[in-house]
């Protein structure tokens, strides 16, 4: 299994599955006598990026430069391979673990590279219609003149959200990842350095709507933001663990609904709590305006923290220089 990146002439990059049966022409550049896998990008001129995976079976030739079908299935990342007939459990395994050590390289460099720039990157993730794009909208526009954010938005089809941030005056990319259910790091660092966000900014990723896949891949941020949704029902946190388990903060959405719903908000922090002892929450309705002083000084202490360490980076850095030069002095005198 690989997948296809494809970049459009005006810059969209998209990607998506691709999958062979045996012996499969496309072309025939060469054969492969063993199963693989790879990730195609396409990039579009609205700053759109699309990925997807890409597969093929047993031995098949085929030309990558030459035009070819695209058969599409579930997702090329380690979920697939719990599902996938005729695979046995120790290759399941090692699949898993593949994509998942390839994906954390990504992320140490992703990381890498935000921090030399003291940028503090939250991963929003929830399921979908929880309201992240809307609490986005309202977070850049409440930090305007204060903190600058740019914003990757994540979705399986369209540009829809990013457009909506767009308006907001804030720069967004668009991921679409296809049949891909969550983001990736390796996605991540192509969108970030296209972005390219200004030293000591924040930035958000918005990751595709889904309480499980996104759990398990590190984009490379300083946080994961679980935002929760009162008409989702308390029991969330119980029935996708991982996800809580992995966020630092549970941003508890549209708490304005709450008199017409019976969701018990004591119960949802108490199982949040169970799962992860150490998560914060933050009672928010992005649409009234709860909680969004809380929100946005988090941010705003996050944003702090990483310029300290850009600056802390930058002065040890200067010393260890100067060590060096008089060292160097010394020993030509």
């Amino acid at each position: 299994m690989h997948a296809h990146e494809h970049r459009h002439a005006d810059g969209t990059v998209h990607s998506h599955p691709h999958e062979h049966a045996d012996r499969q022409g496309h072309g025939g550049a060469h054969e492969h006598e063993h199963a693989h896998e790879h990730r195609h990008e396409h990039r579009h001129g609205d700053g759109t990026v699309h990925s997807h995976p890409h597969e093929h079976d047993a031995e098949h030739a085929h030309d990558h430069d030459a035009e070819h079908a695209h058969q599409h299935h579930s997702h090329g990342d380690a979920a697939l391979a719990s599902h996938a007939p005729g695979m046995d459990a120790d290759r399941m395994v090692r699949i898993e673990q593949d994509i998942l050590a390839k994906n954390d390289a990504f992320a140490r460099d992703n990381r890498q590279w935000l921090g030399e720039r003291g940028i503090f990157a939250v991963n929003l993730v929830s399921s979908p219609g929880s309201g992240k794009t809307t609490l986005l909208v309202r977070t850049i526009e409440a930090l305007a003149g204060r903190l600058e954010v740019a914003v990757i938005e994540g979705d399986q089809q369209t540009s829809f959200d990013a457009d909506r941030i767009r308006a907001t005056g804030a720069r967004a990319v668009q991921i679409n990842t296809g049949k891909g259910c969550h983001l990736d790091a390796h996605m991540v660092g192509h969108a970030v350095r296209q972005l390219t966000p200004a030293d000591g900014s924040v930035l958000m990723i918005e990751n595709v709507g889904n309480l499980v896949c996104p759990a398990a891949f590190d984009l490379g941020e300083s946080h994961k933001v679980v935002v929760l949704s009162v008409t989702e029902g308390e029991d969330k946190p119980l029935k996708y663990p991982d996800m809580f388990a992995a966020a630092d903060l549970m941003l508890l959405n549209k708490v304005d609904l709450l008199p017409h719903l019976s969701f018990d908000v004591a119960r949802c922090v108490e199982l949040a709590r169970r799962v992860n002892p150490r998560i914060e929450v933050i009672e928010v309705s992005a649409t009234r305006g709860d909680g969004m002083p809380q929100w946005l000084a988090w941010l705003e202490r996050g944003a702090d923290r990483a310029r300290e360490a850009r600056a802390g980076t930058v002065a040890a850095l200067r010393a260890q220089v100067a060590r060096l030069q008089a060292e160097l002095a010394a020993l030509k005198s």
